[in-house]
């Protein structure tokens, strides 16, 4: 798994570093693999990495399982637990995998994409 940034920052900001990132190819420098979520308003940071969706990546990292064990195991609404899965996964924090049960049937396990997230607000 990787750390994922997920920080504050303008539309140049987000073409900068993808100009630094051209450059070090340029010069045939190898890449590190990164994942870096960009948000211009910290308030849509907060929003999408709320403490109830942060509980939420704790959880199906430390035992990713279907959404109904997860709200169950946190206390939650199933069909709230599954919005909120459906944010991160399109925020690629969360992840969900199709696995095949016992004799018949597939379940959908929700896992973790990162091992950290590590968020980054300038508010001014």
């Amino acid at each position: 798994m990787r750390d994922v940034i997920a920080n504050t920052g303008t539309t140049e900001d987000y073409f900068a570093r993808g100009r630094e990132i051209a450059k070090k190819i340029d010069r045939g420098e190898a890449l590190e693999p990164e994942f870096t979520l960009t948000f211009e308003d910290p308030g849509d940071m907060f929003a999408v990495m709320s403490p109830a969706r942060l509980e939420l990546f704790r959880a199906a990292k430390a035992a990713p399982s279907s959404i109904t064990a997860i709200a169950q195991r946190l206390h939650r609404d199933r069909s709230t637990v599954k919005k909120d899965v459906d944010i991160l996964v399109a925020a690629g924090l969360l992840h969900i995998e199709e696995v095949p049960l016992p004799g018949h049937g597939r379940q959908k396990f929700v896992r973790a994409t990162a091992d950290r997230i590590q968020l980054q607000a300038v508010v001014g």
